[in-house]
């Protein structure tokens, strides 16, 4: 039987009124297994109009009652952990222990966010001028949106929503059509946990929806995770209508492997890196670039002994080691890259297209695929494949394969593997990417720092989570404050006031004889 999905909106499951809908797939079988509506304007304008309203008392709360909300959401959500994780695994196609990571990457950040009182204190100057102190706070912006991808349907919404909540800011999020379900459930348990009505939402939809998100001028900021294209689209059109936003795209990650790189490690990290969740992670590891022939040679019969030993099958399956694709489309658009790189020249050493594990004839299977001696010419090294696909392009030197990564459009993550302390340390500080693995395969930050690439990986001035996300979710009001003394209320000068002629201040003739004092800082 296929389900009949909602929108969350106003703290109860809205069904859609649009008549447009879209499939969901069980991508192990490649039936249908839910319908999820696609919200038009009218639909998303009501969204919006409920969350202003719940902003206004939400925003009231003090940081630390909001804190209270986050707490127990995060013990709400430790008790569905396994359930939740089943229901994103049979939506999206990875495994339950990669279903698990997504949602425990998510709950780092709303662990982060519930410190959200110590991260919203402002500054205080005493003492600015004569009499004079300065200060800020930081209020909430009012109604926040994010769209997020349907790659990580648990931790990219948690990462935009729980910071945006502890800020006192009212969230609507457009998850992905593709994996729905789990977004809706994070809704329910925000309800139960304590948060008001409308202050989260969910509005499921495709691009008209998103385009009333950019337009209309109630929504003060939006946070974007998906392609370049898109990202950069969604910026521009955000910024055009006087909003903040953040918009993360593609990525092209690069590990490099000195010839002193323990190649056992090396292979096992890329084997994970590379071709877990069958490479749908926008911080994979999709390029090997082994320094030296001795050192590539050996690491491509390592990683094509590993690749024979990959077992792909049900997402469900816990011997799995990665599950299907999404759907039809990205299975077609991966294999039509390996084709791709077939006829560019690369070697294609292991070749997934075809693959159908036992019984499931019909899912959105890709066997593993490794290609040797690609160039930075090709398209399969310049393009974002998105799939399990891992590439290797040789380097003669450590100053090419520094290049490589430096140079490329994509600039979110790259990784170097070496024992020299030196070469590690040259390479952090000249590497042109966002995010540095040292012997770490995918260099995701920890939820107190920041996440973000740069170049085109990402539009924007502020990363996602760790103290920028509060930056982003909030406005900075400055208070320039003077309190004089009575008596000089009264026209007497009381103990430290400025008046006319005081070095600390200068008069300006207001008529009548009336003075207005302009405090000089600094």
């Amino acid at each position: 039987m296929v389900r009949e999905l909602t929108h969350f909106i106003g703290g109860r499951h809205v069904r859609g009124t649009s008549g447009l809908f879209s499939d969901v797939f069980d991508p192990n079988t490649g039936q249908v297994q839910a319908r999820v509506p696609l919200a038009n304007r009218a639909e998303t304008e009501a969204a919006i109009a409920v969350a202003e309203e719940a902003q206004l008392e939400w925003g009231s709360w003090t940081p630390q009652r909001r804190a209270r909300v986050l707490l127990r959401f995060l013990e709400l959500i430790d008790k569905e952990m396994d359930s939740l994780a089943r229901v994103l695994s049979s939506e999206h196609g990875k495994t339950v222990a990669d279903a698990l990571g997504d949602i425990q990457r998510g709950l780092e950040v709303i662990e982060f966010a519930a410190g959200g009182p110590h991260l919203l204190k402002g500054e205080y100057s005493v003492g600015a001028g004569t009499g004079i102190d300065v200060y800020s706070m930081r209020q909430p912006l009012g109604v926040v949106a994010g769209i997020t991808p349907f790659n990580f349907p648990a931790m990219i919404p948690l990462w935009k929503a729980g910071p945006a909540l502890a800020s006192g800011n009212a969230f609507i999020l457009k998850p992905s059509e593709r994996d729905p379900s789990v977004p809706l459930r994070l809704a329910e348990l925000f309800l139960a946990a304590g948060l008001p009505a409308g202050v989260f939402n969910v509005v499921n939809g495709g691009k008209e929806s998103v385009d009333t998100l950019l337009e209309d001028p109630r929504v003060k900021a939006l946070g974007f995770v998906g392609s370049t294209p898109i990202a950069q689209h969604i910026y521009t059109q955000a910024a055009a209508n006087g909003k903040r936003a953040q918009c993360f795209g593609g990525a092209k990650n690069h590990m490099i492997i000195m010839p002193d790189a323990d190649l056992d490690l090396v292979a096992d990290a890329l084997i994970g890196a590379g071709y877990g969740a069958a490479g749908e992670r926008c911080m994979a590891i999709s390029v090997a670039v082994p320094v030296g022939r001795d050192t590539a040679d050996a690491l491509v019969a390592k990683l094509t002994e590993r690749i024979g030993a990959l077992k792909v099958g049900h997402s469900l399956d816990a011997t799995s080691d990665y599950g299907p694709l999404v759907n039809g489309p990205a299975l077609d658009r991966v294999e039509e890259y390996v084709r791709i790189g077939v006829e560019e020249g690369a070697e294609l050493l292991v070749d997934g297209r075809g693959f159908r594990p036992d019984g499931f004839p019909n899912g959105f299977f890709m066997g593993p695929t490794l290609f040797d001696r690609v160039t930075p010419k090709m398209r399969i090294y310049r393009e974002e494949i998105f799939g399990p696909v891992l590439i290797v392009t040789r380097a003669d030197t450590y100053e090419e394969a520094l290049r490589l990564p430096s140079e490329h459009e994509y600039g979110n993550g790259v990784s170097i593997y070496t024992a020299d302390g030196d070469v590690a340390r040259n390479f952090t500080t000249r590497v042109n990417t966002g995010m540095v693995g040292v012997n770490v395969p995918i260099p995701v930050p920890i939820a107190y720092h920041t996440f973000g690439g740069w170049k085109r990986s990402v539009f924007g001035d502020l990363n996602q989570h760790g103290p920028d996300s509060f930056r982003f979710y909030t406005k900075t009001k400055t208070v320039t404050s003077r309190w004089p003394a009575g008596a000089l209320r009264s026209g007497a000068a009381g103990p430290g006031t400025a008046t006319p002629g005081d070095p600390g201040s200068r008069t300006a003739e207001t008529g009548a004889g009336a003075s207005f004092v302009i405090p000089q800082m600094g």
